[in-house]
């Protein structure tokens, strides 16, 4: 039967080519727009890690003075877990979490060793030993530093797999000398392709949200003792002295900690908010506020969606919902224009389930048709986005999921507009038609 109903369908499309090619450009149309927002928001709002983000968690403290107010909430949502470096260190080496790691972004400058290769400018991470468990990037040669390299201050790096394929031609570099802001640091470790989308580890510390990823990584103590800039420096005290950022009253290091449940969590707010009271005892912090959001809580406090894709999104829909109408009447239209053969239909036999169904195959082919020329101008939206200058652009691609969700949302689109007129169709009383036939 669905057979019968399908060659009807296509009967019917070839009879009214207009009505047919106005349905499916609408449908196309909004599905388009509707799939490019929709793509571009899933982007922006992705679990960049899906394997362990439930297990990270991001520490935030107030560091601010005795004179501030500024609610810990604002200060959170504009600082993110930036801390002093003393904070910070203090936690690391309390050892309260399975796994801890404290970063910091800065900007390098590599001297290459090849004769005829300049010196150029690439992005890094001085970070602790555990930022490579912790954030699952897997190695392509060799390995990350130890908790001792940290401790020692060792000039050992890890470098990207692509600056790797820059430097030396994509060979096992494990053990190369590679020079960072004119201090030779020995290679330990290369990378494979890895970067998180969005950085989440790079949001409190001056951006870097998407794209390719930073170059190199470096241990914390060893950078901040050969004088590496932090990118992200926010001082709240009169007096400052930039190179001795560790003594400072400056948040410019953020701390990342790995837990195992629910339970360690709260064992671990515990042990932050215990550690807070004895500072502000000591005289050392003034508010007593902490916060220990998850990854995904982090990112939604520190609003990496901006509200204008969402609203993007939300008004694409509205024009698929706009088509859709569109649609409906069209679908009336034609109709009305095919009582006759409805009638005569029902005449011989046909039930108004048949009917129905007949009408509803019908608008299932349209959703279809609308589908495949929404995947097109979803492919020429993103092209369009890809070539912008947003610092996400590039990444502007459809996936498997979504081009599954495109057909999904035409097929129930077309069947949602296929409803009122597949019911006026299976009500046309024959009788009537017949005489006028």
């Amino acid at each position: 039967m669905f057979g019968y109903y399908l060659d009807l369908a296509l009967r019917s499309f070839r009879h009214n080519r207009v009505l047919t090619t106005l349905m499916v450009l609408a449908l196309g149309l909004g599905i388009g727009a509707s799939i490019t927002t929709l793509a571009v928001l899933k982007l922006l709002s992705g679990d960049p890690l899906p394997q362990s983000s439930a297990r990270l968690f991001a520490p935030e403290i107030d560091p601010l003075g005795k004179d501030s107010t500024t609610p810990p909430e604002r200060l959170w949502r504009d600082w993110g877990n930036l801390m002093t470096w003393t904070d910070a260190m203090n936690l690391l080496h309390a050892r309260a979490a399975q796994r801890q790691a404290v970063m910091a972004l800065t900007q390098t400058k590599l001297t290459p060793q090849a004769a005829g290769q300049h010196p150029f400018y690439s992005d890094g991470v001085m970070a602790t030993a555990d930022f490579f468990g912790m954030f699952d990037a897997a190695f392509q040669y060799g390995g990350g530093w130890s908790a001792q390299d940290d401790e020692n201050r060792a000039h050992v790096a890890v470098i990207a797999g692509f600056l790797n394929d820059k430097l030396f031609g994509g060979k096992d570099s494990v053990g190369q000398i590679v020079r960072i802001n004119d201090h030779d640091y020995r290679i330990v470790g290369v990378l494979k392709a890895w970067a998180p989308q969005p950085r989440f580890y790079a949001t409190s510390l001056g951006g870097r949200g998407y794209g390719n990823g930073d170059a190199v990584f470096l241990p914390l103590q060893s950078a901040f003792a050969d004088k590496m800039n932090p990118q992200n420096v926010n001082c709240f005290d009169t007096g400052i002295d930039a190179n001795h950022l560790d003594t400072a009253p400056c948040a410019w290091v953020s701390l990342w900690v790995e837990l195992k449940d629910a339970a360690d969590a709260g064992a671990y707010k515990t042990f932050l908010s215990n550690y807070v009271a004895q500072q502000v005892s000591l005289g050392r912090l003034h508010h007593p506020e902490v916060n220990l959001p998850n990854l995904m809580g982090y990112l939604a406090q520190q609003q990496i969606v901006p509200d204008d894709a969402r609203l993007q999104t939300n008004l694409a829909f509205g024009f698929l919902l706009i088509c859709v109408v569109n649609t409906v009447g069209l679908l009336l239209a034609k109709c009305l224009r095919r009582s006759r053969e409805i009638g005569v239909r029902r005449a011989l036999g046909a039930t108004r389930r048949s009917i129905f169904a007949q009408f509803m195959v019908e608008s299932a082919m349209v959703g279809i048709a609308g589908g495949v020329l929404g995947l097109v101008f979803a492919e020429l939206g993103l092209f369009a986005i890809r070539q912008q200058p947003a610092e996400y652009a590039s990444l502007a691609h459809l996936d498997p999921a979504m081009f599954a969700v495109t057909f999904v949302i035409a097929l129930v689109a077309s069947l949602i507009a296929g409803l009122l007129p597949a019911w006026r169709a299976c009500v046309v009383a024959p009788a009537p038609q017949l005489k006028s036939a």
